[in-house]
């Protein structure tokens, strides 16, 4: 059979406006509900956030779930109720297990932890949401660097559970059918995408041409399903793309 691609567009998404919080959502979300847009595969979240400096997401709590955030400007501090803490930037991976429950905050505001100066820069973070393999699990927490292996090109894996993953450097997740890569792509560049049953491909700045459904631009996503590696070619000025492969979707009713 073959592919489906289901393009959905910026404009399109649900759109949350608070004084200090600018957030998209791809799928379903707080007070916004589509029932036919819930899920794609395995991935429930992916919020594109905007938060002002020296303000954030208050302590709140998390189950069941591997979140996973990739800071695209300025810095985020995290802390939980598992004693983690640490300010998270552009090329550091962040994933977080609420499993059986946990305590969190996202602040803006990385100068009470580093002693810089305070400043007036927005942070812009990509915030994704996946069901864990099991319900009850203990929360958990990691973090890695991966600016190097991204700077080197191509994909790269940020966060996985697929077995074919394990000797790759990348935050592991709790879902051993889905897997997170994340490209820059240079002008004119081509890559392909994951072939999997299920690939959400999230153009996070920048343009990129997918083969066979034309310009996808900043904020852009392609759903496809049964997807058969098609080419993804940068724009005039490159973009980065997180992309989402996976072997199974979420179980509905």
């Amino acid at each position: 059979m073959s592919s489906l691609v289901d393009i959905r567009r910026a404009g399109e998404r649900f759109h949350t406006r608070a004084g200090w919080l600018d957030s998209r959502h791809s799928f379903s979300f707080s007070r916004h509900w589509d029932p036919g847009n819930t899920h794609f595969g395995l991935l429930l979240v992916s919020n594109d956030d905007v938060v002002a400096p020296g303000t954030g997401f208050d302590t709140h709590p998390h189950r069941d779930m591997e979140i996973i955030t990739w800071v695209l400007e300025g810095s985020l501090v995290h802390q939980d109720s598992e004693g983690h803490n640490g300010v998270i930037h552009p090329g550091l991976a962040q994933r977080m297990s609420a499993g059986t429950g946990i305590l969190h905050s996202e602040k803006n505001d990385s100068w009470t932890l580093t002693g810089d100066p305070e400043h007036q820069t927005p942070v812009r973070f990509i915030q994704m949401w996946t069901v864990p393999d099991e319900a009850g699990i203990a929360p958990g927490y990691e973090q890695l660097d991966i600016g190097g292996e991204l700077a080197r090109g191509g994909w790269t894996t940020l966060a996985s559970g697929m077995p074919k993953h394990l000797q790759q450097r990348a935050i592991g997740i709790r879902q051993k059918h889905a897997a997170l890569h994340v490209a820059q792509i240079r002008p004119g560049e081509t890559l392909e995408a994951a072939t999997a049953p299920f690939v959400h491909l999230f153009v996070a700045r920048g343009e990129v041409a997918l083969e066979g459904s034309g310009p996808l631009a900043q904020g852009d996503a392609a759903r496809i399903t049964r997807s058969d590696g098609r080419r993804i070619t940068g724009g005039p000025e490159g973009a980065e793309v997180l992309m989402w492969e996976m072997d199974a979707a979420l179980s509905v009713g």
